[in-house]
């Protein structure tokens, strides 16, 4: 086993993590960014993209791309790395990390010199991050529980919960992953290891809000669809504890289980 420093950066999050390089070797990648959802560009325009990812000294890099272009990034010779790309829109200010992003795990989305970015995978790359700094946190997971690191994490058996129908996954979450607090989740699996039950959707109350300004709403998620209303109807939206975005023709909305705001554009 070689040991392998990768100082991951998040905030002021830096440590340690251990890998094998019996996998997959490290080299330069071109990347295939996924389509966004046809309502996303009806509303929005082509996104410009985030890039985020490892180089071969642990450091963490980020570069903006614009939709439909072809960047090429360096991986390390880790197990497992996470390569993300957050859409965003300058031009309406909707800045990265607001809509969910699309992802790629190293080595398995690798085919021959190309490394596929998918919607699915997005999920994998957040949960990879918020292991990394849930362990930065907990001294004693860093030490004692290598499995729980997202270097060592079984990543192909975690996206088969999401494609297996008989997986015991609920169908809401298979559906939409991002139903889910992969925060609170991640937190748990450093401490009390992986458990498949705490897959489930966060609790969401209905708010209405009163507001005259268009009848098609997108949310976040690319998996969600969107939200149509009848002329005259007060629209009503899922919120949870955190903040919330939905985005119309005349605007952003941000709202949470209190207060909401409109920002006209």
């Amino acid at each position: 086993m070689k040991k392998i420093i990768a100082m991951l950066i998040s905030g002021a999050a830096v440590f340690s993590l251990f890998g094998c390089t019996d996998g997959a070797k490290g080299g330069t990648y071109s990347l295939r960014l996924p389509e966004p959802p046809a309502e996303w560009t009806e509303l929005m325009g082509s996104p410009e993209w985030r890039i985020e990812w490892l180089d071969s000294g642990g450091t963490r890099q980020a570069m903006n791309v614009r939709h439909g272009s072809r960047p090429e990034i360096r991986l390390p010779e880790t197990y497992a790395s996470a390569v993300t790309a957050w859409p965003h829109w300058p031009r309406r200010d909707i800045r990265p990390r607001v809509f969910m992003p699309a992802g790629a795990m190293y080595p398995f989305d690798v085919n021959g010199g190309t490394l596929a970015l998918r919607w699915e995978a997005g999920v994998d790359v957040v949960l990879f991050w918020e292991l990394a700094n849930a362990a930065a946190r907990d001294s004693q997971a860093l030490a004692a529980a290598t499995p729980r690191l997202p270097h060592y994490f079984n990543w192909p058996r975690f996206r088969e919960l999401f494609t297996d129908a008989d997986s015991g996954l609920a169908a809401e979450i298979r559906a939409d992953p991002w139903l889910a607090d992969w925060h609170s989740i991640a937190e748990k699996i450093a401490h009390s290891g992986f458990d498949k039950r705490r897959l489930v959707p966060e609790a969401r109350e209905q708010l209405p809000v009163a507001l005259d300004t268009g009848l098609l709403w997108i949310g976040t998620s690319p998996f969600a669809p969107p939200k149509r209303f009848t002329a005259g109807a007060v629209p009503v939206f899922p919120v949870r504890q955190g903040v919330d975005v939905w985005v119309s023709a005349r605007g952003i909305l941000r709202c949470n289980k209190k207060s909401w705001i409109f920002l006209e554009q």
